[in-house]
């Protein structure tokens, strides 16, 4: 059997959850990950913005936390910090979401991290078939059901859009 490309990918399938890797061509010039990604797959009419998400690693009083939201949205802190149980929440390091992770900025997939954080994901997800986010690399997405997402990232489903 030949391996799965990337952990995320890894654990999409050893769980037998149904996916679609969709790769675009990632700028190596481009900082704006999230933004390059619905450029290419919402322009390309295949998917709507705000069914492409994005995987942020926050750092919480007693570690870190995960929170994945549509790419065109802001997160609230606040809100991500009441979902996930703690007081409050700030933007991680990026080295630290790096180490903790085992994937670079830009391709931090919340599917098969490397340690097993307390994640969140958007309610908003629920209200497609199917969401798009990291596949683990750059340029790489995976279309999942959003309700398989939730599961295999343990995760609670709470509105953290900032208004």
């Amino acid at each position: 059997m030949a391996r799965a490309a990337t952990p995320a990918i890894a654990a999409l399938i050893a769980a037998g959850v149904p996916h679609e890797v969709v790769q675009y061509q990632h700028d190596p010039r481009s900082d704006s990950f999230g933004d390059e990604a619905v450029t290419a797959l919402a322009e390309a009419g295949a998917f709507a913005p705000g069914q492409i998400f994005k995987t942020l690693v926050v750092a919480l009083p007693k570690g870190l936390g995960v929170a994945v939201l549509p790419v065109p949205s802001k997160l609230s802190l606040k809100a991500a910090a009441a979902a996930l149980g703690a007081a409050k929440a700030t933007m991680a390091d990026p080295a630290d979401a790096q180490r903790s992770s085992g994937y670079v900025v830009g391709g931090i997939s919340p599917l098969g991290q490397r340690r097993t954080l307390p994640t969140v994901v958007d309610v908003s997800a629920l209200q497609w078939d199917r969401v798009l986010c990291s596949a683990g690399k750059r340029g790489w997405d995976v279309a999942v059901d959003p309700r398989d997402l939730v599961r295999l990232t343990n995760a609670v489903t709470a509105d953290i859009r900032a208004v």
